[in-house]
């Protein structure tokens, strides 16, 4: 199934030379700690929170509109200490979702108004369904899709789950483009 253009104002995104296309309305605090890797887009009202630690994302990875990707935390008897939060490639975050885990691996799909817990670890090739809340600390295995609150592993994934997502998130950013002008 072909994706449909979406279209963007072309003077509200910024466009970097590897390709990032990030929204002026997203807010990036601490952006010397964001790294980008290349053919990433970040929509508008997006949130990601460098100045708490590193962040990093791999290639052609979408973080939709008011998606806030915070790293996590672990609270010691002399404070908190936030740690770096690696997404691998060809990851999909969906609109009104809250990331706060330790790593998201790649090829990864994760719906709308999902709440990822503190220090969750997302392995490769996994879907987190729309509205779903990972408790702190789910480890969410290769090839398992999760669903509900808290969210429970609900199915297996295909084995070409990578392909579908390689398929995806290059398919969505070619398609990505500038509203025609009129």
């Amino acid at each position: 199934m072909e994706l449909k253009d979406i279209y963007y104002n072309k003077s509200e995104y910024v466009e970097t030379a590897s390709g990032n296309k990030v929204s002026r309305q997203t807010v990036l605090c601490g952006s010397q700690n964001i790294v980008l890797n290349g053919k990433v887009i970040v929509q508008s009202d997006a949130i990601i929170r460098g100045d708490l630690a590193n962040v990093r994302t791999g290639r052609y990875c979408i973080i939709s509109k008011n998606s806030v990707i915070r790293p996590p935390f672990k609270k010691f008897s002399k404070g908190v200490a936030f740690f770096p939060l690696h997404m691998g490639d060809h990851v999909f975050v969906g609109e009104n979702s809250v990331i706060n885990a330790a790593a998201v691996g790649s090829y990864v799909y994760i719906g709308n108004n999902v709440v990822i817990g503190r220090r969750c670890i997302l392995k490769d090739c996994c879907r987190i369904a729309d509205n779903t809340i990972l408790p702190p600390e789910t480890v969410v295995p290769p090839f398992t899709m999760y669903s509900g609150s808290p969210g429970l592993c609900v199915d297996e994934l295909p084995e070409v789950t990578q392909d579908i997502m390689v398929d995806f998130t290059r398919s969505y950013y070619q398609h990505f483009v500038p509203a025609p002008l009129i």
